[in-house]
């Protein structure tokens, strides 16, 4: 039973599911950016003007990019905490951005949650980096 409790703790569960979010969204919309156009929409209009310099497909590509980078950082086990931390952060900060610029709709309010497991990602391991 130990050893399910180490395994099972919530830091890898916080780890393994937002890794796993990431990971899935990050594939697709680099394979499928037309797929994504939705979520582009209701920006700032310099935000806005910024993505149709680059083209909404080739910003979608950039995001995607960085979203595989925070999966990577969540997933690999053998990283330093730092990353994980870092990726918790980041994953907190995209979703409280969304939730701001683009407000709570049927699209959006999940992302409640991927905030709150971001914040509480980067909480859990904050405090470990403290006790050591």
């Amino acid at each position: 039973m130990d050893r399910f409790k180490k395994i099972m703790n919530p830091e890898w569960l916080l780890r393994l599911s937002l890794g796993s979010v990431y990971l899935y969204t990050s594939v697709d919309i680099f394979l499928h950016p037309t797929g994504w156009h939705w979520a582009v929409r209701g920006l700032p209009q310099i935000i806005q003007s910024m993505i149709t310099t680059i083209g909404i497909n080739n910003y979608l590509r950039i995001q995607a990019v960085g979203e595989f980078a925070i999966a990577l950082a969540l997933l690999l086990w053998l990283l330093p905490k730092t990353l994980p931390r870092i990726a918790g952060l980041l994953v907190a900060l995209q979703m409280a951005s969304i939730l701001l610029l683009i407000g709570v709709s049927l699209e959006t309010f999940r992302d409640i949650g991927l905030l709150g497991a971001g914040l509480a990602l980067f909480m859990i391991l904050k405090e470990n980096s403290n006790e050591q």
